[in-house]
């Protein structure tokens, strides 16, 4: 099956369907259910952020199963539309107007206990014999 990895605290918010999108400088064809991957790397600034929220943040594993259903280029439009949303989820995208990339929209957010596993870049294969979303 399908999995990203993304730092903590993004990952614990996607699993828990408040961040609705993750963004990335490249672009994937890919769409479909895709398995998330709580990294090793944490954002320390944006934990303390997001410190409020009650969440838990493990670490080297998969989290969720979601569903991967478009990739969206960045641009003005997107930034009016996330800062409505959520503006203190989405700050580092709608304040960095300079920021050129990808928002991959996530659907479909389905916790799940958490997998230890090494994680890798890109969009990266991991055999998963659990349930279709």
């Amino acid at each position: 099956m399908k999995v990203i990895t993304v730092k903590q605290p993004y990952a614990a918010l996607i699993a828990a369907g408040i961040k609705e999108y993750e963004f990335r400088t490249w672009k994937t064809n890919y769409r479909g259910e895709l398995l998330l991957h709580a990294g090793k790397g944490v954002d320390e600034a944006a934990m303390k952020k997001f410190e409020g929220y009650g969440l838990e943040y493990p670490s080297g594993c998969i989290v969720a199963k979601v569903q991967l259903s478009d990739c969206i280029r960045v641009d003005d439009a997107l930034r009016d539309e996330l800062q409505k949303k959520n503006a203190e989820v989405y700050s580092g995208v709608i304040t960095r107007p300079e920021w050129e990339g990808y928002a991959f929209k996530i659907e479909n957010v389905r916790k799940m206990e958490p997998i230890p596993v090494k994680g890798k870049l890109s969009i990266w294969e991991y055999d998963y014999e659990g349930d279709d979303l």
